[in-house]
């Protein structure tokens, strides 16, 4: 068959010209996918770890995550646990390990700052569930059945103060007593007693300015989360405390966090057993 004169004849490839865009649109597309991909599995990981730290703190999850990794410090390897979830502070995203460490560094600051009440065992600082735990007893900063702190406290205080000044972490105030109950002109019972001594402690607080009012909060556990045994008097007097709980503002378990960097005592059995079901977070 013949073509009329003058016609061009057409090239029988052109169909490569709409093949090649194809498969470059097509590639175009999955490299858009795979950023996507990418960028968003950071933002998963951290969703899929929340949901699943809820479902265990409210005993859907059977068990603990008792996974650690390992640290390298210098010469030594440290364990530390695997906490499966990010801290959110303000606008900043701070790591598990992020938080250990200003933790143990805020506990190796307040030892030196604190030593002379250590050793005169007016002051203990220990890791406890839920965060950095800073123990004032009774015998040397109250008077007995009393609220009002005697005048050694607020020297305490300026050099707690001064370690946690302006820091990003809050400060829980809980105020604690034996099991011996009381009854005197300015208390019913130990709940008001402890109670006005946290109270009284985080006015202190803010007088000094040393932290926003926002990052600090009181509350009182009378008899009912005791550090030692009630039998001895010994005990009672250990129970007998105003505890300073530096916590981030999300809830984690530093208490089998490996604290040999700072020489730091782990909290004791009968602290993790009051701590482990019903602190306030």
């Amino acid at each position: 068959m013949t073509r009329p004169a003058g016609k061009s004849h057409g090239s029988r490839d052109r169909w490569l010209v709409s093949y090649a865009d194809f498969i470059t649109l097509l590639f175009a597309f999955f490299v858009v996918l795979y950023s996507a991909s990418k960028a968003d599995s950071r933002k998963q990981m951290l969703v899929s770890a929340s949901i699943n730290s809820a479902f265990r703190s409210l005993g859907i999850f059977a068990g603990e995550n008792n996974l650690s990794n390992k640290v390298n410090g210098g010469d030594k390897s440290i364990d530390t646990p695997q906490i499966p979830m990010n801290i959110v502070m303000g606008e900043d995203l701070l790591s598990p390990a992020k938080v250990q460490e200003d933790l143990r560094q805020m506990a190796r600051d307040l030892q030196q700052r604190l030593s002379n009440q250590i050793a005169q065992h007016t002051v203990s600082i220990q890791m406890g569930r839920g965060g950095l735990v800073i123990s004032l007893r009774e015998a040397g900063f109250f008077p007995s059945g009393s609220a009002t702190p005697g005048p050694q406290t607020l020297v305490t205080l300026r050099q707690v103060a001064a370690s946690l000044d302006r820091t990003q972490y809050d400060l829980r105030i809980e105020g604690h007593t034996d099991n011996v109950p009381i009854h005197n002109g300015d208390f019913d019972s130990n709940w008001e007693l402890s109670t006005a001594r946290a109270t009284r402690i985080a006015r202190l607080f803010l007088e000094l300015d040393s932290m926003p009012a926002e990052q600090l909060s009181a509350a009182g556990y009378a008899e009912f989360h005791p550090q030692a045994s009630n039998e001895t008097a010994e005990g009672r007097a250990e129970n007998r405390r105003v505890d300073l709980v530096v916590l981030p503002r999300t809830r984690i378990d530093l208490s089998s966090a490996n604290l040999s960097a700072t020489g730091l005592p782990h909290s004791s059995g009968a602290w993790r057993k009051v701590t482990d079901g019903d602190r306030a977070p």
